[in-house]
């Protein structure tokens, strides 16, 4: 029997909705090939959503996310947008889309392809067979703590930010990173800088707790400084990490470089799971919106389809579906085909179009 699963697909800005069309494309083929039909629609998020209704996420569009099996997100924002009001720039769009489906969990993986160890600025023995899991407090830290603002005092302006953490929210971001490194390599790294923050020491206090309910998850707790100094170091003593808004936002763009490009990343955006099991979910590449080189045909539509896959293994239990795309884009890869931004010597340069082209094609294979 054919199962539906309903997606709300927001294109976004720049780049976003030429390689959004490459995944329609893999969505169709899945329609034809696998069991699962995908019911799509469509939304504006960011500065597409700005130039049409003066509002970077409008109620519509979220009553549509919220009522989605899943999200998916291309890019937003771009220099368009700069010199409008701060509330209402292109970013405040996914900031609320993100707080009000309660995505508390961002999942972005760093994994380097064998045929792209070339592609990164680190030594290939140091990046070679690398694959790690940051997950990032999503909606909470400094990026949403109150008060906030720019104000005067005494004839000085003042720009101010709180971080704050609550033990219910370290709890359940620790809990998901025990959860990730059980189905992994058992070893779980806490970020913080607990010699300096207090809501960093309640952090710590907090993982270590969480800890006694997974014993055989070897756990270990390292300052932010420190473990960005070894990302490029030492990668590959990480497996998985574990850490708040900021520290997370910093280091998974460090970590993603290891891997030679933003364009080959995916990032998952996780809820609460519900009475039965099923969460508010929001995928997305790790780039941004390349509004330099938009409408080109020439971006990497490859992070999203990945993206895409991740939909597939958290969103709707289809592991063996997400492990064909990936080993699609793995085939791809070793095959020679590059967009420009993953280019090697020797490789064959080829645009968002041919790529999706190619991935089907291989798909077909596998099948």
């Amino acid at each position: 029997m054919t199962i539906t699963k309903k997606v709300l697909m927001l294109p976004g800005d720049g780049i976003g909705p030429e390689v959004m069309r490459q995944v329609q494309r893999v969505m169709d083929w899945m329609a034809k090939k696998r069991d699962v039909n995908f019911e799509t629609t469509e939304g504006l998020i960011g500065g597409a959503s700005i130039d049409a209704h003066n509002n970077p996420l409008t109620d519509e569009t979220l009553a549509k996310a919220m009522a989605a099996d899943a999200v998916l997100l291309g890019a937003v924002g771009g220099p368009k947008w700069d010199d409008i009001p701060f509330d209402i720039k292109p970013e405040r769009g996914l900031l609320k889309i993100r707080k009000e489906m309660g995505l508390f969990a961002n999942l972005r993986p760093a994994l380097v392809f064998d045929a792209l160890v070339g592609a990164s600025t680190l030594k290939e023995d140091i990046v070679k067979g690398l694959d790690i899991m940051i997950l990032r407090e999503l909606t909470g830290g400094i990026y949403f703590g109150q008060p906030r603002g720019i104000e005067e005092r005494d004839g000085v302006r003042f720009g101010f930010n709180t971080l704050v953490y609550s033990e219910p929210e370290v709890e359940r971001i620790a809990r998901v990173a025990f959860d990730m490194a059980m189905k992994r390599n058992k070893r779980m790294c806490s970020v913080d800088k607990a010699n300096v923050l207090e809501s960093t020491v309640l952090w710590r206090e907090v993982v270590e707790r969480v800890a006694k309910d997974f014993p055989e998850v070897e756990v270990s707790h390292m300052y932010v400084d420190n473990a960005a100094m070894q990302l490029v170091r030492n990668p590959k003593q990480f497996d998985v990490m574990v850490t708040t808004n900021m520290f997370g936002d910093i280091l998974s763009d460090c970590a993603a470089m290891l891997t030679g490009s933003l364009g080959m990343l995916p990032s998952a955006s996780l809820g609460a799971a519900d009475d039965t099991g099923a969460r508010k979910a929001l995928y997305e590449p790790v780039h941004g919106s390349a509004p330099d080189i938009a409408g080109q045909d020439i971006a990497n539509p490859l992070a999203t389809i990945l993206s895409f896959a991740m939909m597939l293994r958290y969103s709707f239990d289809m592991g063996d579906d997400a492990t064909m795309i990936e080993t699609a884009v793995q085939n791809v890869l070793k095959g020679g085909l590059r967009t420009a931004d993953i280019m090697q010597p020797g490789m064959a340069k080829v645009s968002t179009t041919v790529m999706g082209e190619a991935l089907i094609n291989e798909l077909d294979k596998l099948v």
